[in-house]
């Protein structure tokens, strides 16, 4: 095969696999300097993935959490863009294997973020629906209007519930959005689009398997999410797993079992992690164990930041959590690293400061963590907002998502609940470098 990118300056080349928030960081954060950077990334565009779920359920148009790569770095000299995806990596040769070609390096940054975690259960995998992109995201979209549409002409009561019953596997911070924002769909859209229905019918269940939802939140903001999702209409059930799906029925470890074509899996991640690294340097959950400069641990010139990247120390026995904070200091700190490294200068250890977590439940319901600082409620629910729409990438993208969410906020309306493609399990595509 044709070499289509190999050395083409007299500067160091470093590739960078992934275009989440890590890789745009340390591509920015690299401008200006002598090096050249080459970013691969399957699609064309950065996803919000915060803002994910309401994709799902309507509540955004998808064009309004994405925002085109090359447009980013439409000024930067210093870099290039490509759409491809990783097949995997060599190592020994300072090879990417890619599907336009082979690409050197001199240094390679893994970025590529996380997949759904299914953990082995392939039936599970088969009949349940992911949220990682942006086409699983209208892909759930389309399931969920589709199964609705199909309840209206459903004549069998057993079917019929089944359709209308929806079942939220994961009470992680997806996992709360995702439950807030369907049983909201219920109370506030549900009934006028669809006044054939019986609201009563149309349930929404969160699964949790360990014995608190926001695990890595404070109690303070775990009971008050639950006390939230309670008072919306949501079923929640905590300290059970899912035992099997079939596409028709959930059974749980507890023995119940509920009917339903909607399950909605968020209850795991796994690092997206390229072939080609040596066995030791993968750990739990797919990730790439790294030094404290984000290093490779078996390799000197490969680095992994971001989701996929697992940093474990005695006091992050588990490495850091996979959130966009994350990312973004990673990128910071190992574009300097690099730097350091070329000018033949010690790298300095990376050090994440947390900034906090929160979640928001639904109207007027968040749940916020800022050090020994705890505050739920409305409050809660406009700084998740501001910090949110502040994050989102793209000037247009920020006002877009503002206007909707004031819109809905006074409207109690959701304006795209369209089924633009009809969903099916062969639409459904493994979206690995989006992250």
């Amino acid at each position: 095969m044709e070499k289509p990118m190999n050395k083409s300056t007299a500067f160091p080349k470093i590739i960078i696999i992934g275009g989440g928030f890590g890789g745009i960081e340390i591509a920015k954060r690299l401008k200006d300097k002598e090096v050249e950077i080459i970013m691969l990334d399957r699609h064309n565009y950065h996803t919000f993935q915060p803002l994910l779920y309401q994709v799902a359920t309507g509540g955004l148009e998808a064009d309004s959490i994405a925002f085109p790569l090359r447009k980013i770095f439409k000024n930067q000299k210093n870099f290039t863009f490509r759409v491809t995806e990783v097949e995997r990596i060599e190592p020994e040769k300072k090879l990417v294997h890619t599907t336009i070609g082979e690409i050197e390096y001199d240094f390679l940054i893994i970025a590529t973020g996380s997949d759904t975690n299914y953990f082995g259960q392939k039936e599970i995998e088969h009949f349940s629906m992911p949220m990682k992109t942006i086409p699983e995201a209208l892909n759930l979209r389309s399931m969920i209007l589709q199964n609705l549409e199909e309840a209206l002409i459903e004549s069998d009561p057993v079917k019929k519930s089944a359709l209308l019953q929806f079942v939220v596997v994961g009470g992680g911070p997806t996992g709360v959005e995702l439950s807030g924002s369907l049983a909201e769909l219920k109370k506030h859209v549900l009934p006028t689009d669809y006044p054939e229905l019986r609201v009563e019918d149309i349930k929404v269940f969160l699964i949790e398997g360990s014995p608190e939802l926001l695990g890595s939140m404070s109690p303070q903001a775990s009971g008050k999410a639950k006390d939230f999702l309670q008072k919306l209409g949501v079923e929640v059930f905590t300290d059970l797993r899912v035992e099997s799906y079939d596409g028709n029925v959930i059974k749980l470890s507890n023995g119940q079992a509920i009917d339903t074509k909607n399950v909605l899996w968020s209850a795991g991640v796994k690092g997206a992690t390229p072939a080609g690294l040596k066995e030791e340097s993968i750990t739990r959950g797919n990730r790439i164990l790294v030094d404290e400069f984000n290093r490779v641990k078996t390799e000197d010139h490969i680095f992994a930041i971001g989701d996929v990247a697992a940093c474990i120390s005695p006091e992050k026995p588990n490495g850091l959590p996979g959130v966009a904070p994350v990312a973004i200091q990673q990128g910071t700190q190992l574009a300097k690293n690099i730097i350091h490294i070329i000018n033949n200068e010690e790298p300095e250890p990376f050090k994440y400061f947390d900034k906090g977590s929160m979640a928001t439940v639904g109207r007027n319901l968040a749940v916020v963590d800022i050090g020994k600082i705890r505050f739920q409620g409305i409050f809660a629910w406009f700084v998740w907002m501001f910090v949110h729409l502040m994050s989102l990438v793209g000037f247009r993208n920020k006002v877009v998502t503002f206007v909707n969410w004031v819109w809905s906020y006074f409207s109690y309306d959701r304006g795209t609940r369209l089924i633009i493609r009809r969903f099916s399990r062969e639409s459904m595509t493994e979206d690995t470098y989006s992250k």
